[in-house]
């Protein structure tokens, strides 16, 4: 019988490389714990310095990303036909 591959989140991933950062516990214990093998963990643990500071710089880029003027014209268009729609409630009396 073949074994499925298991999928670990990205959340996961980041939990078990904290605690693999802390050093509390050998990468043994840490396997066990969250039944991975301790190459994953290495692994994870080196990703997570590496892209560390991507934390940081993602927020300039989401901020400057947005297109306020797309958002507000379709604020516009929510407002006019939900002003539309109340309109028509309130004549056929609902």
């Amino acid at each position: 019988m073949k074994a499925t591959r298991r999928k670990f989140s990205a959340g996961f991933k980041a939990k078990v490389a904290i605690e693999a950062l802390k050093e509390r516990e050998s990468l043994a214990e840490l396997s066990k714990r969250f039944e991975v093998h301790p190459n994953m963990i290495s692994k994870w643990k080196q990703e997570f310095i590496e892209h560390s500071a991507e934390v940081f710089e993602k927020k300039k880029e989401v901020e400057e990303g947005v297109d306020l003027e797309k958002l507000y014209t379709k604020i516009g268009e929510l407002e006019m036909e939900n002003d539309f729609l109340k309109k028509n409630l309130k004549k056929i009396g609902l």
